[in-house]
């Protein structure tokens, strides 16, 4: 005898002698132990594939601390290379860093810079007379506001 599907659900049991009710449980048991033997090898795939998983973590976190431990270091050097230069810099009291911009006004004043309109040369070139002016002679240049 074959059970049908709501007999394996445990329902319709009525009409089933003893030696049926034993079959039905032997096929049920063997149909949980494949159930669970199914589910054990996706846990134990699922475990080994999270365990690759966390010794990348676990690589990529060394790595990273490495490269923040270069870092600090480079720092520390950096901020030795600044101090020094402070140093220096406190006994040379005329230093002046060589891409500073005055206005020789108000050093807090904003500074604004502007393309001015081309103006044509007035001055004599090399090898021209004082009233003549060469051909093409365009002056360009920033106006400071």
């Amino acid at each position: 005898m074959k059970p049908n599907h709501t007999q394996l659900m445990g329902q319709e049991l009525s009409g089933l002698k003893a030696k049926d009710l034993q079959n039905l449980e032997r096929q049920l048991e063997m149909s949980l132990k494949g159930v669970r033997t199914k589910k054990n090898q996706i846990f134990d795939d699922e475990i080994k594939e999270l365990n690759q998983k966390g010794n990348l973590i676990h690589q990529e976190n060394i790595e990273l601390y490495n490269k923040l431990d270069l870092i600090g270091k480079e720092n520390e050097g950096l901020q030795k290379k600044i101090y020094e230069a402070r140093d220096v810099n406190r006994g040379n009291k005329t230093f002046q860093p060589p891409y500073s911009i005055s206005n020789a006004h108000d050093l807090h004043a904003p500074i604004h810079l502007q393309l001015s309109q081309p103006h044509i040369q007035t001055q004599p070139g090399p090898g021209l007379k004082k009233d003549e002016v060469p051909a093409k002679a365009i002056k360009l240049g920033l106006q400071l506001h």
